[in-house]
Parts: structure tokens; sequence; C-alpha cells
């Protein structure tokens, strides 16, 4: 296939933007190696005077406990990411490929739940765990994540097993295949790329999720990284390069996931478009 020959006048208007969009990037990694002292004296666009390359980053990660913070945030979003998709999953395939009285008011239910701002939610929320005795718990955010996010991967999935062809499952039936056996060994390869691309947004988005682990976390030592990086902000002084250093190595695990599933990923996107 051809391949289509980029005009200069694009290529440098592309240089240029991407060049604009690493300016944060680069900002946050000049701001993590300086000192406080030499941001304070000399302000944020003066050279350095002094370099701190790991100091910075070690300070961060065990005095001000990115270690654990991290390890709150695995804790959080492993479970909450394998229930949401092995629960969207079934759902999806029941709605996707069985007849039956309701299916399409339950689909509706989950693409409405989807359009439902959780901020509504905080305070019903809030108060519900204290009832339960679920606040203050790790399995309060994972059961929350959970809910919030089954519609939207199950209204997903359902449109993605629908392109499917039937054959292939009734092929299997008259092999004598059961109705489980047919979800776990024929749709779930299937829908491989599809369950690729949701975890990997769904991975990043429960990873960075900061309003619900404020809402149902009393402990500060349950933290996940996104809310322990705002414990590093003093009430009065906040050393920015310490902060900066701690919000970078929170962000290394959603970048790696990215990275290493984004084939999936941008299969995931175009799914459908090559008819």
């Amino acid at each position: 296939m051809r391949r289509r020959q980029i005009s200069p006048l694009m290529l440098i208007g592309l240089t240029i933007f991407t060049l604009l969009w690493l300016v944060p990037i680069f900002s946050a990694l000049y701001t993590a190696v300086r000192t406080q002292g030499d941001l304070t004296a000399n302000g944020f666009f003066s050279l350095p005077r002094e370099l701190k390359l790991t100091e910075n980053f070690m300070t961060a990660w065990s005095t001000g406990k990115i270690n654990v913070y991290l390890k709150n945030s695995f804790i959080i979003t492993v479970p909450a990411l394998i229930g949401m998709l092995g629960l969207s999953s079934l759902a999806a395939f029941a709605l996707a490929r069985y007849k039956f009285r309701g299916n399409l008011l339950i689909y509706f239910m989950f693409v409405v739940g989807t359009m439902l701002p959780y901020q509504i939610l905080m305070i019903p929320v809030f108060y519900l765990t204290q009832q339960v005795g679920l606040y203050d718990q790790y399995g309060a955010v994972i059961a929350i994540h959970v809910a919030f996010q089954l519609g939207f991967c199950t209204f997903v999935l359902r449109n993605f097993m629908r392109t499917v062809p039937g054959e292939i499952l009734e092929a299997a039936r008259m092999d004598g295949a059961g109705e489980f056996r047919l979800y776990y060994q024929i749709m779930m390869p299937l829908s491989l790329p599809a369950l690729a691309a949701l975890g990997t947004l769904e991975f990043t988005w429960i990873f960075n999720d900061y309003l619900w682990a404020i809402v149902l976390f009393k402990d500060a030592n349950k933290y996940p990284a996104t809310a322990g990086v705002n414990a590093l902000k003093g009430q009065f002084i906040t050393d920015w390069p310490i902060l900066i250093a701690g919000s970078l190595i929170a962000t290394i695990p959603t970048v790696f996931v990215f990275t290493f599933l984004q084939r999936y990923f941008i299969q995931g996107l175009t799914l459908g478009s090559g008819k």
C-alpha cells in the first residue's frame, strides 16, 4: 500500500504541537530534580544551581510513603478490574446472545447507569458504607468502582459480542458444549481485543481515582497513590520538587500498562470501522 507523503508544513506543525504537548512533562521532570530552596530563590524559569537527580524521588518513595500508596492502589485496582470485567462479560454475553423478556430493558438500564454523575451519590454512598460496616475498608472502594463501571463495560462488551457470528456458537452446541462453556471457551477468547481495551481504560480510571478514596477512607495510610500524593503537600510550606517527584512515580504503572496494551487498546477503538 502506498504511503501518503507528509508535507513539510504539516511536519513542522506536528513537531510544534508535539513539543507543546510535552511541555508539562518536561516541566515536571525539570522541577523534580531541583531543590525547593533553588525554586524559591530563583524561580521556576531559572537555571538550576543544584540538581538532585535521585534524592527527591527516593525521599518521595520512602519518607513520603509513595511505596505504601502505590501498594494501596494495586490492592484496590486489581480486584476491582477483575470483578468488573468478569461480571460485565457475563452480563454482556447474556444480553447479546439470548432472547428473553426484559432483555432490552436491562440493557437500557446499564446504558442509563453510565450517564449518572456519581458526584450526586457521594453522600448516600458514604452513609451506606457506614451502615454496612464497610467505611474505611478497601472493600467499599472496590465495590463502588465495580458498581459504577459495570454499566459502561457491559454496554461495550454487549455490542462487541453481538458481532460474533452465531454459527460459531451453534456449531459448538452441536458438539455438546454447554452454555457456560460457550462463554469461557469461545466468547471470551474472541472478545480479548475488547476486554484488553476496556482493561486499559478501566485500570487508568480506577488507578487515578481521587474522589472515592477521600470520601470512603478515614485512615490516610489506606489512601491510593493519587490521594497519597496530596498528603505530601504541607500545611504552610510545600516542597514542590518532592511532591512532583512523587506524582511522577505514581504515573509509572498507568504508563506501563498503556504501553504494554496499546496495541489491543487501538484495536478495541477501531472495532467495526473496517467493514
